[in-house]
């Protein structure tokens, strides 16, 4: 029997093997057993994973046997690489090899994002990340134990609390270092992935993508630094440059400009009435190109909040557009008399 053929036949019954094992067992050296291995795997017969002396190999049609259905790893935050962290995980994963396109770009796109954001500004010394698939989804996990989104974007951006820091977040285009940094990892990693989760201090940020929601809460129990967790589904359809483009005000401009947000999130049920309010929400947006304003579940606006926005931002800066969309009969009437008064 060719020795191909003894290979496969040991790893059928074995399932997984590494170059030790196999050269140990049919009685040849390690680094005859390595060459046969790779000339095997780049023949696709043969499937690796991992490197170095703890590589071992699987038939293809093992694959989503072989392996744990969840990783979890520490890290000293020093001379981190989130393309190494990220390529050491999925190598430990073999059920990632049949992941599909799309969904490998997203996941890799939003994990490498999160690390980054854990890696440069976090001040922590140690950063914990986490794999998991099981039950049709990838679910990922980023944890540092420093300073804290929240109360990092507060100091810097003069905001009063947590509160404004989560809904300065939601805008896009919000970083504490904007020398080195666009802002756009957490706005488009939240909009990617299915379940988007962002703690830090007790706060959390949750946007669901399914239903679709966002949350805003405080919980019991406060833990230190940062947590991301987001996850997706294994048949997700959702393509990352659709994404993309979806938030481009003009097709093919390759700009981030165009943002959309969720009114209600910015008095947490107050009544939305005072010109503050309204330039609260104006704040940063004279960065974008095209606003979206959804008044989704607002019932009511007063006559300054819909001047502020729709004649006097509108006046300062007439080439971005505004829309507003899911408006009911008060808030539209009020929105076309201010901007009625402008004209």
């Amino acid at each position: 029997m060719d020795i191909k053929e003894k290979i496969k036949k040991f790893l059928m019954a074995k399932k997984r093997a590494t170059a030790t094992e196999m050269a140990r067992h049919f009685g040849f050296t390690r680094q005859y057993a390595s060459q046969i291995l790779r000339l095997m795997t780049n023949a696709n017969e043969i499937v690796k994973f991992g490197s170095t002396r703890s590589a071992f190999y699987v038939l293809p049609e093992f694959i989503d046997e072989i392996g744990p259905s969840a990783i979890n790893n520490r890290f000293k935050n020093k001379n981190l690489k989130e393309h190494e962290v990220f390529d050491d995980l999925i190598s430990k994963m073999p059920a990632f090899r049949n992941v599909l396109e799309n969904v490998r770009d997203i996941v890799h796109y939003a994990f490498s994002e999160m690390l980054n954001n854990a890696i440069e500004h976090s001040c922590s010394k140690n950063i914990e990340v986490k794999m998991e698939i099981s039950g049709g989804k990838i679910r990922f996990l980023v944890s540092d134990f420093g300073i804290g989104v929240f109360r990092n974007v507060m100091k810097q951006r003069h905001l009063k609390s947590e509160l404004e820091a989560m809904q300065d977040l939601l805008k896009g285009k919000t970083t504490t270092d904007p020398k080195a940094h666009t802002g756009e990892g957490i706005f488009f990693t939240s909009k990617a992935v299915d379940r988007f989760i962002l703690e830090s201090f007790g706060y959390q940020m949750v946007i669901d993508n399914i239903i679709p929601d966002v949350f805003f809460q405080k919980k019991k129990q406060t833990n230190r630094g940062t947590s991301v967790i987001f996850t997706i589904a294994l048949n997700s359809d959702h393509h990352l440059n659709k994404i993309f483009e979806s938030f481009q005000s003009r097709p093919n401009s390759y700009a981030f400009d165009k943002t959309e947000i969720h009114v209600r999130l910015f008095t947490m049920g107050a009544i939305y009435v005072s010109r503050s309010q309204a330039r609260r929400i104006l704040a940063g947006l004279e960065k974008f190109k095209k606003i979206i304003l959804d008044f989704n579940h607002v019932p009511t606006i007063g006559q300054a909040f819909a001047d502020e926005i729709f004649r006097v931002f509108q006046s300062r800066h007439p080439d971005i557009s505004i829309k507003p969309i899911n408006m009911n009969e008060t808030v539209e009437f009020m929105i076309k008399r201010a901007e009625g008064l402008k004209k």
